[in-house]
């Protein structure tokens, strides 16, 4: 039977930021997490997710609002489906943009969100104008007086947190098992390498990891090289290249990973960003 499911993704040249409308019937996508702020809103049926530690199901006229690195999962709540409108916004540039935008921003701070999903109709028409303008490639001008919209609305959804900022809830074997994998994402790391480093046992380190990120050591070792892998691909390079700079056993093996996490192949995803012809 033929999926209903279907990704329209591109990716503005001048601020990296990604345009993506999609709908999906049943399972949507795996527990993963995105370098990037996630914005958008739900245009149809029940979009249900997983992110910190809660459920949330958003419809028709509600926004969603992902920080970087937060863990997150999809699936329809109902069998039509849902379908959504999401700008993945880098995070240096809205970062660079907001303090553009308030002279008052503290110093040694990141804009943080103020929930995850919000009910605001001035944002949802910021986002959809954004979008339109962006992925329909208008005049700069255009573009970048919808951005600035976006900002002026989304400020209101906004707070600025200490960039250092470690939430005291979490586990300190879980932060110096994340901090090693950021620092050895290209190697192959094992769990009682990974223990030996925290000090504690295999199993204590396993449940304090998944408590704290919502997943397990070794799939978020996969998430950060695929967050590596979506930004290598967007730059051009081929994705069997990819694969094997970043750790993965093969191209198909980063394939696997990529579609799980994301819905679409490493070469469709590179396609849509670039314009290059599928090189698999």
């Amino acid at each position: 039977m033929k999926s209903s499911n279907w990704i329209d993704l591109k990716q503005d040249a001048d601020t990296g930021i990604e345009t993506i409308r999609a709908h999906f019937e049943g399972h949507a996508y795996d527990p993963h997490w995105h370098d990037s702020y996630l914005v958008g809103y739900t245009e149809q049926g029940v979009q249900r997710f997983n992110c910190g530690h809660q459920r949330y199901d958003s419809v028709p006229g509600k926004v969603i609002l992902i920080e970087p690195g937060e863990v997150h999962d999809g699936e329809a709540a109902s069998e039509d489906g849902f379908t959504y409108s999401m700008l993945y916004l880098d995070p240096g540039w809205m970062e660079r943009e907001l303090r553009g935008l308030f002279a008052d921003a503290p110093e040694h701070c990141v804009p943080g969100m103020s929930m995850t999903v919000a009910q605001s109709p001035e944002l949802i028409f910021a986002i959809a104008s954004t979008f339109q303008t962006l992925h329909q490639h208008e005049l700069r001008i255009v573009r970048q007086t919808a951005l600035d919209y976006l900002l002026s609305q989304l400020s209101a959804h906004t707070h600025w947190r200490k960039r250092t900022e470690a939430n005291p809830r979490m586990p300190q074997v879980a932060l110096r098992a994340r901090d090693y994998l950021h620092a050895h994402l290209h190697e192959d790391v094992g769990l009682n390498e990974l223990a030996m480093v925290t000090g504690v046992d295999r199993f204590r380190l396993n449940r304090a990891f998944k408590a704290a990120f919502g997943i397990a050591p070794h799939a978020y070792l996969v998430q950060l090289r695929l967050a590596q892998a979506r930004r290598q691909l967007a730059a051009g390079k081929a994705p069997a290249n990819v694969a094997v700079g970043l750790g993965f056993a093969d191209q198909s093996h980063l394939g696997r990973w990529f579609k799980r996490a994301y819905g679409l192949t490493p070469a469709h995803y590179q396609q849509h960003c670039t314009g290059l012809p599928d090189r698999r």
